[in-house]
């Protein structure tokens, strides 16, 4: 049982953008739509898993007095991988998450739980907190991407949702609408783990 809490901790719970508000700044910036959300996020997944699991092997090696470099250059190897996988694969994509790609290493989120977590735990462990952060952080964007997208384009995913007749809300794909509607969902969250 612990387990399963362990990887769906990250969902709800703790939720790296709405409960700890880590990562904000890819977060803010890079959820204009859905399609930028998910490649982050999945980036950001991709990058705190592998990172956990060698953080987790390798921890007991590491004399303390250098732990976070070595966290870092471990994070900075994942990042290159991803940065170098999506320039080569999905390069539209790449273009648009732009410089957020090379700053997931010093993301919070991921050298956080390096440092928290795979740090101190096993490699089962660490993997599922990494998935379950990873996840949770890819889910939040998603849902703020979709919220932007939705208000400041009138599509979803690319795709139409209101009649041609439809104003959009240009503020929503603004950096004050990205706050805006951030702090409005961590309210509802707030007010549904009251209740």
């Amino acid at each position: 049982m612990t387990l399963i809490k362990e990887f769906t901790k990250g969902f709800i719970k703790e939720n790296p953008v709405f409960v700890m508000a880590l990562g904000l700044c890819p977060t803010l910036a890079v959820t204009t739509s859905v399609q930028n959300a998910i490649g982050m996020g999945l980036a950001a997944t991709f990058v705190l898993v592998c990172s956990n699991l060698i953080i987790s092997l390798i921890k007991n090696f590491i004399p303390n007095k250098i732990r976070i470099p070595c966290y870092i250059v471990v994070i900075a190897s994942f990042v290159t991988i991803v940065d170098m996988v999506m320039e080569a694969y999905v390069p539209s994509l790449h273009k648009n998450l732009g410089l957020f790609i090379p700053l997931i290493v010093v993301n919070c989120i991921i050298l956080g739980r390096a440092e928290a977590f795979a740090g101190k735990n096993n490699l089962i462990r660490s993997f599922l907190d990494g998935l379950g952060m990873g996840l949770g952080f890819t889910l939040a964007l998603i849902i703020i991407g979709g919220i932007r997208e939705i208000l400041g384009v009138g599509q979803f995913f690319g795709y139409n949702v209101f009649p041609a007749t439809y104003k959009p809300i240009l503020a929503a794909i603004l950096a004050p609408g990205a706050f805006l509607i951030m702090g409005v969902l961590m309210g509802l969250l707030n007010l549904m783990k009251k209740r």
